[in-house]
């Protein structure tokens, strides 16, 4: 598969308003770490060769020669924020093939854009949990290397186990039902992890995940349980979960799951998986036994927060009081004894949302009992404009979607303080880089973000984004994206 990489190294350039090398002083600033503690006033902050070397009272610290200076009075910094599963690739899915075969060679301009877009509302790092391994490697491997601007990334390819986006395990579409174009699509994505892999053995599953994992992700997300509801089927047996948690655990990679039924999620906790992508998103509401181990066990949830919350949230109960009214009137029509099929009423369940009350609860249970969570938005490209049959919700946009994740926290129960929290200390530990990232202290990584309001007092106040930094270098978000494909700037 081709991806057009000699234009995209011709389109995409290097974009920062300080020198490489050149030290960065912010003064006077109100910090906010992200451990959770509360604000401190005058602080000066300096980073030198993208390493943050001092922290302290403005008046206590002087600024190397020659750095730039950033006035910091009235303003607030916090730690660049970290989104834990995105899907920045062109991936497809049954309800648009078009924008693949449109748009597929473009793949490596469409990452671009889509990461630039999550940096330029503050999102510094990511973790992308299912996409097109092979281009979204080339991407994260550019902006490693310094040839231009975007979030730290960390990726995993396919969701091991899964057959890719047409697929019966993905999206319950039948091998018969696809043309040859998307069986090659499906063999792309999942690049020999797909749904062969649920019919090995341990031995033969060992080769073949260590045969993934030399294609080079970050760590490994496989299924759990299948992709699909009603009914949510339990995929890879505890002595194979036992493999992918262990092979991958070798290599120092995290090792994560999508496991929506309680038993599956139970025996995902118990293979020793490092990481939930949705935990609350359960086919029932999540157990006290489940949440236990959780909590014992440290495993970190990356959280929906963006799509319980807000407009969504007022929406879902708006849907939910029409789909009672609805089946309560047709109810009318019928004798009082007639029966319904465990079908109907679970069409009817389907039509209130009843998942979106579950995760609702789960969530706000997981947060009472203090787990560790953090943000995972599903942020993903979706449809090209032009083939969209309605506008994309905002609230799984790049960027954008983060942020509304972030203020979700808070509506489901956290301070401003533990969502900030949330977002960037709890997004280091599910990435494994909490000694670089994720907090601001000496001897970190520079990845920084300036606002203009207070986020402790109102947690929308991160939308008052001002001021980007990250390895030590201020980032010119006027011109993010820098080649929009989808979107414009």
């Amino acid at each position: 598969m081709k991806h057009l990489t000699i234009l995209f190294l011709i389109l995409i350039c290097f974009t920062a308003t300080s020198q490489s090398g050149e030290p960065l002083v912010v003064r006077n600033i109100t910090l906010i770490d992200g451990n959770g503690g509360p604000a401190i006033e005058n602080q000066t902050i300096v980073s030198i060769d993208g390493r943050i070397t001092e922290i302290g009272n403005d008046g206590d610290i002087n600024a190397p020669r020659k750095s730039q200076i950033v006035d910091g009075k009235g303003k607030f910094l916090l730690p660049g924020f970290i989104d834990s599963n995105v899907h920045a690739s062109l991936y497809g899915g049954s309800s648009r093939p078009e924008t693949i075969v449109k748009y597929g060679e473009r793949n490596t301009e469409l990452i671009a854009e889509f990461v630039q877009l999550e940096l330029k509302h503050g999102v510094t790092t990511i973790r992308d949990s299912f996409g097109a391994l092979l281009p979204l490697m080339e991407v994260r491997d550019k902006i490693a290397k310094g040839e231009f601007i975007g979030p730290r990334m960390l990726v995993a390819g396919n969701i091991v186990g899964w057959g890719g986006p047409f697929s019966v395990s993905w999206g319950l579409t039948r091998e018969s039902e696809i043309t040859a174009f998307q069986e090659h699509w499906n063999d792309f994505i999942t690049q020999g992890s797909g749904e062969a892999m649920l019919d090995m053995t341990p031995g033969e599953l060992r080769i073949a995940i260590n045969k993934y994992l030399d294609l080079g992700p970050d760590f490994i997300k496989y299924g759990g349980t299948s992709h699909f509801a009603n009914p949510e089927m339990i995929t890879f047996s505890p002595r194979t979960q036992k493999v992918l948690v262990d092979e991958t655990h070798k290599r120092g990679l995290v090792a994560e799951t999508h496991s929506t039924n309680l038993e599956g999620l139970l025996l995902s906790i118990e293979a020793g998986i490092d990481l939930i992508q949705h935990p609350e998103h359960s086919s029932r509401e999540l157990t006290d036994e489940i949440i236990n181990e959780i909590l014992e066990r440290g495993v970190i949830g990356a959280m929906l927060s963006n799509t319980l919350t807000g407009d969504v949230w007022q929406q879902h109960l708006v849907k939910k009081t029409a789909a009672i009214a609805a089946a309560k009137k047709k109810d009318e029509g019928f004798p009082k004894d007639r029966k319904k099929s465990t079908a109907e009423q679970r069409r009817e369940l389907q039509q209130q949302e009843l998942w979106m009350d579950i995760a609702r609860i789960n969530a706000e249970k997981m947060i009472k009992a203090g787990c560790i969570l953090t943000i995972g938005t599903d942020n993903y490209h979706g449809a090209a404009p032009e083939l969209q049959r309605r506008p994309k919700p905002e609230n799984q946009e790049p960027g954008i979607g983060s942020i509304i994740a972030i203020e979700g926290l808070v509506e489901l129960g956290m301070t401003p303080a533990q969502a900030i929290m949330s977002a960037t200390k709890h997004g280091a530990m599910a990435a494994r880089k909490l000694e670089e990232i994720g907090t601001v202290e000496v001897g970190k990584i520079a990845d920084m973000i300036i606002l203009e309001e207070d986020p402790l007092k109102e947690i929308s106040n991160i939308r008052t984004l001002s001021t980007v930094i990250q390895n030590g270098k201020i980032v010119d978000l006027t011109n993010l994206p820098e080649q929009p494909v989808f979107r414009k700037k």
